[in-house]
Formats: C-alpha cells, sequence, structure tokens
C-alpha cells in the first residue's frame, strides 16, 4: 500500500473542529469533494500536513494542531485603528472587510466602531486557536 510522503498528491476528506466541537470547515458536506493536494507545496498549514505524512489509503485518524502550527497566535499588534473615510460608510461590527495589502487581498473584522476611527482585527479568524481534524486518506499519488 502506498504510504503518504512529504511530496505526495494527496485527496483527502477532513473535518476541521474547534475544542468545543464547532465544526469551521469540512470536505463531506454536500456538494463539496475532497481535498487533492501536493505536499511540500505550502497550500497546507503545516500541522495538517505533517498530520497526513505516513498515513495509508484508507486511513483514517484525528489530530490536534496547536495554533503556532496552525495560523499562528493572535497578535494584538494586528488590531489597529483605521480612520472611518477609509472604511464603507455602511460598516457595522462584526463585518468582515476585503483588503488589500503589501502580500495581496486579506480579511480583516470590525471589532468597534468609535468616533472618527474603526477598529479593525487583521488576525486570521482561527488564529490563537488549537485546530482539530478528522482525517480520511482516499487516494495517494
Amino acid at each position: 500500500m502506498k504510504k503518504v510522503l512529504n511530496d505526495s498528491t494527496v485527496t483527502v476528506h477532513y473535518t476541521g473542529k474547534l475544542e468545543d466541537g464547532t465544526i469551521f470547515d469540512t470536505s463531506l458536506a454536500e456538494g463539496r469533494e475532497p481535498l487533492t493536494t501536493t505536499l511540500g507545496q505550502g497550500q497546507l498549514i503545516k500541522g495538517f500536513e505533517s498530520g497526513l505524512v505516513d498515513m495509508l489509503e484508507g486511513d483514517k485518524k484525528t489530530i490536534e494542531i496547536e495554533s503556532v502550527d496552525a495560523y499562528g497566535d493572535h497578535v494584538v499588534d494586528m488590531i489597529i485603528e483605521v480612520a472611518k473615510d477609509k472604511v464603507p460608510e455602511e460598516v457595522f461590527v462584526g463585518q468582515v472587510l476585503q483588503t488589500n495589502g503589501p502580500m495581496g487581498p486579506s480579511f480583516v473584522k470590525v471589532m468597534e466602531i468609535k468616533d472618527e476611527v474603526v477598529v479593525i482585527d487583521a488576525n486570521h479568524p482561527l488564529a490563537g486557536k488549537k485546530l482539530i481534524f478528522d482525517l480520511e486518506v482516499v487516494g495517494i499519488s
């Protein structure tokens, strides 16, 4: 049987959960296909890739990924104030906005609206969180 290596192309079903059991993503939802990716190309978070290595086709397992091997720690310096005239007029707390930075498009969350500024959080929504994934390898090439 084939085994997942650091440069394998793998097809995998997954369900990603938070520690409280909340599912944040799954390939098992209706209309979704399993994820196919080549390891070692930086397309997946580090902990997800390393969790797949050495699995065999048909294997199932659950992995836990600390934030440092997922989306990193929640960085307080990434919560910033932006002038109100730099955001849409009808902005509201909790809204997710798309912005363009030096590394391309990213998303920020509106945390607070003050008189002259809007407080936004530019951390990834899963930053600072331990992630739990149920994995099933359905193909290796």
